[in-house]
Formats: structure tokens, sequence, C-alpha cells
């Protein structure tokens, strides 16, 4: 059966103006719940916007994976009045229904994980049944606006532990057969299937006061899930990591950076030591592409936005793990990776949100022997690790 998501994106969003594309822990919102899907057991994703630089961001980002798709949505159904299932029966009728399963994922909710998707997917593949939708269970007191209890009798106040609570709809993912989908012309129809997700999902973002819980929320669950073993990689910023941040031009644009060139050094060691060097940075520069080459670094990938993101595609290539990674990064758009990776470094003058999540921060500053720091701790943790 073909498995076939749909995020839909509206360019104008009233609450909080740019939405989609501010940045969540330094990643454009629609990134968590997009790079989710796409290590999910769907075949394809469309991204449905009528956002074009959204468009143009995708197709820039995630080159990597066929599995991303875009597709253009009409004004209409693009407005803060159209329904979102107006959006999904014009998304059908574009791609001619060419779908077994119609997986609906919202970028408002950030929480959701590829395991989500795969469960509800598992509904209907498994369980047969037509529809699902992702709840959470709460076991807050509900009361009617007459005065009256809702879900509890006042006078037996149960305890939470004997407490069933209710299931209330998250809003992150909805799954349906095609069939049951024209059919109803309903996210969810017919018999349908239920599936609980962790009680901080039921968060989403309407506000910018939600924004602020959520992204404490994913900062906090990125490092829960930390694993400390052998660092097998290191993964470096370039600007603020590599260089002190400046860059000099000319007339004729980028002249020079300025390197340390004990850094170069201290990576060959840790080479030699086996831990592979990965440069990551979202500047596309011909300085640093030649930089590079010189110190012999194999793995460099300019251009790179969504850096956590392309690093999970690069670990899952090489069936590895964010714990056998160490970072280094200076700025908000390493910060994702920073939470989530083995161990992380700072520079002594990164930025403040940067040294408040990293595991480590560096004596020594940008461009002036903060890597060559860290070459040297990593050297020192990976023998204890191994007993030598």
């Amino acid at each position: 059966m073909k498995k076939t998501a749909i995020i839909p994106l509206r360019k104008n969003s009233k609450g909080i103006p740019g939405k989609n594309k501010k940045k969540m822990l330094g990643r454009p919102l629609f990134s968590w719940v997009l790079t989710e899907a796409i290590f999910s057991e769907l075949d394809e994703v469309y991204v449905f916007t009528d956002d074009q630089d959204i468009i143009d961001y995708i197709k820039r980002e995630y080159f990597w994976t066929p599995k991303v798709k875009t597709l253009l949505r009409n004004d209409e159904n693009a407005s803060d009045t159209a329904s979102t299932e107006s959006a999904m029966l014009e998304f059908a009728t574009l791609v001619k229904n060419d779908f077994d399963v119609l997986c609906l994922l919202q970028a408002t909710s950030p929480m959701t994980k590829a395991q989500d998707i795969n469960t509800a997917l598992n509904e209907i593949l498994i369980n047969k049944k037509e529809s699902a939708l992702t709840v959470v269970n709460t076991h807050r007191f509900i009361w009617n606006s007459n005065g009256t209890p809702s879900n509890y009798d006042v006078f037996k106040r149960p305890r939470r532990q004997d407490f069933d609570g209710l299931l209330i709809e998250n809003g992150a993912v909805y799954v349906t057969t095609k069939d049951a989908f024209l059919n109803s012309k309903n996210r969810v129809s017919g018999s349908i299937g239920l599936v609980k997700m962790a009680e901080e999902s039921l968060v989403e973002i309407d506000s910018l006061s939600d924004w602020d819980i959520i992204e404490k929320l994913l900062g906090d669950r990125q490092k829960k899930q930390k694993l400390h073993q052998r660092i097998d990689y290191l993964v470096l910023d370039v600007d603020g990591v590599f260089t002190d941040g400046c860059v000099y031009y000319d007339a004729n644009g980028e002249m020079a950076k300025k390197f340390d060139m004990r850094d170069g050094m201290g990576l060959e060691i840790l080479r030699q030591n086996n831990v592979e060097v990965v440069v990551m940075t979202s500047e596309n520069s011909e300085l640093v592409a030649q930089r590079m080459k010189k110190l012999q670094i194999k793995h460099i990938f300019l251009g790179v936005k969504d850096k956590f993101s392309f690093l999970t595609h690069f670990l899952s290539e090489r069936n590895s793990s964010f714990g056998a990674v160490s970072y280094v990064g200076d700025d908000v758009n390493d910060l994702t990776n920073i939470c989530s990776v083995g161990w992380s470094f700072a520079p002594a003058d990164a930025t403040d949100i940067v040294k408040a999540n990293a595991d480590y921060v560096l004596t020594h500053q940008s461009g002036g022997g903060a890597i060559r720091e860290t070459c040297e701790i990593l050297l020192k943790y990976n023998k204890r690790y191994e007993g030598i």
C-alpha cells in the first residue's frame, strides 16, 4: 500500500507571523515533523504550501532524499478561514488520488516522532481500521459550563493512579484510507483507531507562550535521549568554530578567513586515532572548501541549513547514532545538534544559548584553539572509555 503524507503550511499566520519558518531550537518549525516523517515508514511526504520560499528551501535542503516532495496549494485553500479538509481534498485532486493511505501531519505539533507516525499507520495496515488519530491521556478534571463536573464525581474525587482520565486529540497525526477519505471528505471516518502520545504533546503552537514551552520541551527531550559511548565522529561548524567568525571582503566578494594552524594538527592526530572528522556549515564558501581539502577532511558538507536532519541522514547511512558523535557549534543553527549528540562543545565566545545547552564550554575561543582543545579532550575520553 502506498503511504503518502501531507504537511499543509500557510504563508500567512496571524497568531505568530511567519510561524512555519520561525526557528524552533535553531530549525524551521516545519522541519521537526518533516524530519520524523522522512525516517518513518511513509513512502512519500508532500509539503503542501502557498509559500514559494519554503518550496525553494526544501528543494535545496532535502536533496538527499527522494521521499520529500513539494506542491503549491491555491490561495483559496490557504486562507485563514479555509478548513484543513479543503486543503486535503485539493491535494488529493492534484495527485490524482495516487495513494492508498493518506497521513495528515501538523507542523504545529513538533513533538511528533517517527514512531508515532508508524503506530498510526499500523492501525490501518495491521489492525484494519479505516482511520486513526493521535491522542493524549489527560488526568485533568473537566467541568461543564453549567457548573457540573464532566468526568468525575466531586464527592468521590479519585486519586490520579485510580483515574482513567480522558483521551484528547492532540492534533499531531491523522491517517485514513483513500476510500474512507473520499467517501467522507473528512480526515477520520469509519472505524477509528487511537494512538496515545506523551502528555506534553498536547501543547500546540498558537501563541508565543506555547512556542517557549515547546522549545524547552524539545531541548529537554533531545538531551534525555543522549547516549554516552566511544566517539567515532567529530562534527564541526566553520564560522565561529574553525574561524573567529570574521570574514574579510573586497570589491569582488569574500576574500579571506582566519584559521588556526594548531587546529589542523589536532584533527590529524584525532584521525590517526580512528575518529572521523566531519565539517558541516550553512555557508557555501570556496575558501572553506579549499581549507578543508588542505586539511584532508573527506566529509565536507557546505550550504547545510537543517544540520540536524542532514546529520541524522549521515549517521543512518553509516548505521551509527548520535551517541557516537561529538559536535562543536557556536550559534542557534547548531542548537539541536548540541542538545542531541553524545558530547557537545561550545567555544568560549559562543552565543549564550549554545553555551547554556552544551555539555562542555571550552576555555579557548573560536579560531583560537577551540578545536585543538576539543581534540585533546576527545582523545583522553576515548582512551578512558576503551580502558587504555
